[in-house]
Formats: C-alpha cells, sequence, structure tokens
C-alpha cells in the first residue's frame, strides 16, 4: 500500500515563494516567475555571477526543487521499478544516483537525484523538477500499488546549492564546524548534518554547473540566516539566468527543452543512465530497447551534440539545424537549447541531430530565418567543466 502526503498542487496565478525570498529582496533580486516560483533571475548582472560560479563560488536558491522521502520495506523493490538506472549501486548512505523516469513508451517523464538514506536499504529521497511536479508524483503513486512504502513529500525544506572552485573552502570558511564533513564528501556523495547543525540538515556534493560545489538542504525556519551566513563569507549569490548558462556550458538538460516524454534517454545524452545488463523490468524498457533498435535499422536514430557558432550572433532553441544543405545527403537536426557562452564569448547551443552526423559533414543554422545560412562547429558536450574550455580552438 502508498501512504501520500503532499502539499496542494492547485493552480494559482500567484507564484509561489521560497524561504530565501527575503533575502532575494534585501540582496536586490529581479524576481520572475519560474515553474510557478517566484525566483531571482539576476542580483544585478548575469555575468558576474556567472564568474563568480566559475572563478569563486556563487549560491542558488533551488528550493523549487521538489523533495520526497520514501520508506518502508519494498522502497528498494519500488525504486528498481521506477527507474531506469540501478539503485543497486547505492551501497552506502548518502549516496546519490542520476536517473531518468521513464514512461511506458520510453520517454522520459523526469530527470531526478535519488539518496540512499539509511544503510537498511529502507529510505531514500527523491530530488526532482519543480515544472514536473505533478506528473512526478502521480507516477511515484501508480508504480507504487502493491508496495509496502510510504511517499512524503517535503515542502517544509529549503534548498540551496552552493557552486564554483572555492565553494566548498568558503562554506566551510563560513560553517567551521561542517570543514571535516564536507572534506570527505566525493562527489555524488551526501551527508547527514543532523547531529552538526540539527533535523533536517543535509550536504550532497552535487550541482548543475560543471564546477565543483554542493547543495544544502535544512528546514526552511533556518534558510535566511544560512543565506546571510553565506553571502557575509564571500558566497554571491546567483540568479536563474547564469544557472541556465552555466549548466548549457556544462552539457547539462534541461527537462521541457532538451528532452520530455517524447523523448528518448538516447536521444539526449542520457543513455549512460541506463541499466539494461540485467533483466531488471523498469517500466519504459521493453519499449525503449524495441524503439533504439528500430531507430538503428531504419537510420533515423538521433544524437545530442554541441554547437559553436564562431561568428556574430545567438543560437537559440527551436532552431533547425541544416547538414550537408543542398545535397543528396541533406538532413536536419532542431537546437533544444541556445545560448550566449559568457565563458568562451561565443553563442553555444544544444541540438539533437541524426545519430549518423561525421566530423565530415557540412552544419549550418539560419538564425533569422531568411535563408542566411551560417557555418557552426559540432562539439562533445560539455563546452567547460571545471572552469576550462573543453575542446581545441
Amino acid at each position: 500500500m502508498t501512504d501520500t502526503h503532499s502539499q496542494d498542487s492547485s493552480n494559482t496565478q500567484t507564484p509561489k515563494r521560497t524561504p530565501f525570498y527575503q533575502s532575494h529582496l534585501d540582496s536586490e533580486g529581479k524576481l520572475v516567475d519560474f515553474s510557478g516560483w517566484e525566483l531571482p533571475i539576476h542580483y544585478g548582472s548575469q555575468i558576474e555571477e556567472h564568474d563568480a560560479v566559475r572563478t569563486d563560488a556563487g549560491m542558488f536558491d533551488v528550493s523549487h526543487m521538489v523533495v520526497t522521502d520514501i520508506k518502508g520495506a519494498d522502497t528498494k523493490a519500488w525504486l528498481q521499478k521506477l527507474l531506469a538506472n540501478d539503485v543497486n549501486k547505492l551501497t552506502t548512505a548518502g549516496k546519490a544516483l542520476y536517473s531518468g523516469m521513464l514512461n511506458e513508451q520510453g520517454g522520459v517523464i523526469d530527470d531526478l537525484i535519488v539518496y540512499l538514506m539509511n544503510a537498511e536499504e529502507t529510505e531514500y529521497r527523491i530530488v526532482s523538477n519543480a515544472a514536473t511536479r505533478d506528473k512526478d508524483l502521480a507516477q511515484f503513486n501508480k508504480v507504487a500499488e502493491g508496495f509496502d512504502i510510504a511517499i512524503t513529500e517535503r515542502p517544509e525544506l529549503a534548498m540551496l546549492a552552493v557552486q564554483g572552485p572555492n565553494a566548498i573552502e568558503k562554506l566551510a570558511q563560513a560553517k567551521p564546524n561542517w570543514a571535516d564533513t564536507l572534506a570527505g564528501l566525493k562527489p555524488f556523495v551526501g551527508a547527514d548534518l543532523t547531529d552538526i547543525e540539527g533535523t533536517d540538515w543535509f550536504v550532497a556534493r552535487t550541482g548543475y554547473t560543471g564546477e565543483d560545489g554542493v547543495e544544502v538542504i535544512m528546514h526552511a525556519d533556518d534558510a535566511p540566516a544560512f543565506f546571510e551566513q553565506l553571502k557575509t563569507n564571500g558566497i554571491k549569490p546567483a540568479g536563474l539566468g547564469a544557472r541556465d548558462t552555466l549548466r548549457m556550458e556544462a552539457g547539462m538538460n534541461l527537462y521541457g527543452h532538451d528532452m520530455d516524454e517524447n523523448v528518448s534517454p538516447y536521444e539526449c545524452n542520457m543513455g549512460w543512465t541506463l541499466a539494461l545488463k540485467d533483466d531488471r523490468a523498469f517500466v519504459g524498457r521493453d519499449a525503449l530497447v524495441s524503439k533504439r533498435k528500430q531507430a538503428k535499422e531504419d537510420n533515423t536514430a538521433m544524437k545530442q551534440v554541441g554547437l559553436l557558432l564562431t561568428t556574430r550572433g545567438v543560437l537559440r532553441e527551436g532552431m533547425t539545424v541544416t547538414i550537408n544543405q543542398g545535397t543528396n545527403n541533406e538532413q536536419t537536426g532542431l537546437i533544444t537549447s541556445g545560448t550566449f557562452s559568457p565563458s568562451l564569448k561565443n553563442s553555444i547551443a544544444i541540438a539533437r541531430v541524426p545519430a549518423s552526423l561525421s566530423e565530415d559533414d557540412h552544419v549550418q543554422v539560419d538564425l533569422r530565418g531568411k535563408g542566411k545560412f551560417v557555418d557552426v562547429r559540432v562539439l562533445k558536450l560539455p563546452f567547460v567543466r571545471n572552469g576550462k574550455q573543453q575542446f581545441d580552438s
């Protein structure tokens, strides 16, 4: 049986506010509606915030993300059916796993992170996207039929991402009693901070920027003081604008743009998250394998690549990518995310293109839709990681 507790999801015209709302106002954040939440797009300069994360340390309010705790004897078995990646990889408390959650057709309902919260493998935590909250919870409950688990959403929690090459050092300066815990954290591993800070505190070495750093979960009541403490210790508040350019440079997907329920994990660079070596019957597996085989046979397979524009202009989502224009081998793809890269000083894009695309193919984009095509360079993602360009100039 399932026991689900969740916050009211009724649609209202007024965006919801995170526990950091007053902190954003006090830091002169420009607030916008993002997936039904009032969040800062920037605090005066998106470029400065981007550069702070690439070179020093910045922090993002990610309290709009959905935190869901699952407990019960059947929790692991439920996750093995729900997720395309294999939770057997989680062998110690605090370990995290990135996975797609697929529909019966093999499309991506959402991408999420799941944490093992206890050594007995009866308690797990899922952090998922705000824009997909309702359908995620619906899928959780649908798959949970027949399993002995309790699903509890945690809207009373706040979440702050602290990112950058100096993020952990500056966080340890702000919180000296965390220093040993932070020093021992490996990538994609979390630690319970209850013994240090009290109930509900949790830190994990995860992020969405391509830089080192952590994501910290705490009770909403503790959020404003924590924000101010980090700000006092030189960690710069950063908004949604910088978060987007950072994740794009790092080649990270944004749900609803680079992937959705009509996109296979193979088409959005998530093939590495699929655990197919055993016979585990996760949701969407059969369709995923069948469609993959068919796409290879009829030459319709798609893949994800990066595009770099070295001339003036900006690559935008929705633009068509033309390959070998005017030849018998002409094909097209689609830009799923595009922006100007502050680190590279050129426009970049994430695109879905035919899997047969090779280094010898001539790739162009019509920037203004007037038949004036410009050459773009095709690159393997990411563009930037740990502050460094990942391709030859």
